[in-house]
């Protein structure tokens, strides 16, 4: 299996550097608010194994691939352990790429 996207879109709201208001296609803060769902909690490993099921944050382009800022912030910092295993089925997971600085948390990509 390979992953659609593995290069991070230049309007992708985990960059430092883009405003969520400019993000194309329109943009709603309360749809942004709801991806709250899509991320693990870092500090609660127990609770992330007992809770396996996987919520994916779509890319705002075209929702066939996954965001790859939410990837790489949720495969590094935000350590979610269930998309941790599930990368492991994707060949070209390990080519994952973002550009600029990162938000470190959900909460700053609103803005």
């Amino acid at each position: 299996m390979k992953l659609e996207r593995v290069k991070q879109c230049r309007k992708c709201p985990w960059k430092v550097a883009v405003n969520p208001n400019d993000i194309p296609n329109g943009y709603s803060i309360e749809k942004h608010k709801e991806l709250i769902s899509t991320i693990a909690d870092p500090n609660d490993i127990e609770g992330q194994l007992q809770n396996t099921e996987l919520k994916v944050m779509a890319c705002h382009e075209t929702e066939k691939s996954h965001c790859v800022g939410w990837l790489y912030n949720q495969l590094h910092s935000g350590n979610n352990i269930a998309l941790r295993i599930a990368m492991m089925s994707y060949e070209n997971a390990g080519d994952i790429e973002v550009f600029g600085e990162q938000h470190k948390c959900f909460q700053e990509t609103l803005g």
